[in-house]
């Protein structure tokens, strides 16, 4: 017949755990949260924004997170943070949250060996940081407006301190006005990208779009509508070789930075240039846009325009317009087809002004197209493009 015995807590027995192997564990599990973050998809903004939340939350604690209690969260949220922005209270508690998790997942017994601790976090109904992060309302400018401050901006070029980084300032922000990129996408622009043989006016590759959470970047066609072409052509023509770059250089950057590369060649320009660059313009030529006008209100700006004119962003189902396409999607007559390539179905290039009157021309097509869809019949704008300009596109 089996005895009982008395269970023995083997921790009795163990050699206590010292202060640097807790320190060398805790810098472990961090390195092993941003990892986890890493293949989770997630960007290096986005960790690096966790991090430094972290980070605050610690040197206040002044001790390893995974020792906080209800009460301490409570005095920093209630006390440290709280006269601080909504948004700020929101994030953090969230990084919080989220690594508590993790060591939950991955840490908890090991913890409890080393500790004595049930990881628990801090966080809870009772204490949760209220509130939610508003999106903010952005007003795009008039186009009388645009056209000021790009005038100013330009009779700034001729008495600038420093002409190359002032110009690419110029050019990058106007061309956000003229075909809606990103800042982002801006920045990451090769010198290659560029493809003037496309089209009747060329088109840029956008190598790295924004794509869906954990889909990576998408690439997209834009054709250089409303005058970005000719902007094009001066800042690389007159301003890019300012620069001391080599544009035979693999991977030359469309925007290169003052600063330089190991070797020589120059860096990309970061996207705080540019937004720094549009700030102290719109202050000098636009104060009445002061600390509003920014990159993504350029896009927007040229979404509005785009709406004027009659090409509709979002491809309604009787226009059959959309402002951008990516690899993998369909068009009408390639089911199927991938790949970068133009997708402004119905923006072609005769909406750009000329003095021939082809962009009077093509408003009035879509008018005609828009009622023949009112009365039933549906013609794409492609192919109304076609009959408008008498060359009928085969079916």
């Amino acid at each position: 017949m089996a005895a009982l015995a008395v269970v023995r807590d083997l921790r009795e027995h163990r050699a206590p755990v010292s202060a640097e192997e807790l320190a060398q564990f805790e810098t472990d599990a961090l390195a092993g949260f941003v990892l986890a973050w890493a293949s989770a998809g997630l960007a290096d903004g986005t960790i690096r924004g966790d991090v430094g939340h972290l980070d605050q939350i610690r040197t206040w604690f002044g001790r390893p997170l995974w020792d906080m209690d209800p009460a301490d969260a409570d005095a920093y949220f209630g006390r440290v943070l709280r006269n601080s922005p909504s948004g700020t209270r929101l994030a953090r508690s969230q990084a919080l949250t989220t690594y508590f998790a993790f060591l939950e997942l991955r840490h908890k017994v090991e913890l409890h060996a080393m500790t004595g601790r049930v990881v628990e976090c801090p966080i809870d109904e009772m204490n949760r940081p209220r509130g939610s992060k508003d999106a903010q309302l952005r007003i795009p400018p008039i186009e009388s407006e645009v056209a000021a401050l790009f005038t100013g901006w330009a009779g700034e070029l001729a008495t600038c301190r420093k002409f190359a980084p002032t110009a690419r300032n110029y050019t990058a922000s106007k061309l956000m006005s003229e075909v809606g990129l990103r800042v982002n996408e801006a920045c990451r622009l090769d010198l290659d990208d560029i493809k003037w043989d496309l089209g009747q006016f060329g088109k840029l590759h956008v190598r790295h779009g924004k794509g869906k959470r954990g889909s990576g970047p998408q690439e997209r066609m834009v054709p250089l509508i409303n005058g970005a072409g000719r902007t094009l052509r001066w800042f690389i023509e007159d301003v890019w070789g300012q620069f001391g770059d080599d544009h035979t250089r693999p991977g030359a950057p469309l925007f290169p930075s003052e600063r330089k590369n190991a070797d020589g060649s120059s860096r990309r320009v970061g996207d705080d240039a540019l937004r720094n660059g549009l700030v102290a313009a719109t202050g000098t030529h636009l104060p009445a846009r002061a600390d509003k006008l920014t990159p993504q209100v350029l896009r927007h700006y040229c979404a509005s325009q785009l709406y004027l004119n009659g090409l509709i962003p979002g491809s309604p189902p009787r226009c059959g317009m959309s402002m951008c396409s990516r690899p993998g999607s369909r068009t009408p007559g390639s089911p199927g087809r991938s790949g970068p390539r133009s997708g402004w179905k119905g923006l072609s290039d005769e909406v750009e002004p000329a003095a021939d009157g082809r962009e009077q021309g093509h408003l009035e097509g879509v008018e005609l197209q828009r009622s023949l869809a009112d009365h039933g019949l549906v013609i794409s704008a492609g192919k109304m493009s076609g009959l408008w300009s008498g060359q009928p596109v085969p079916t």
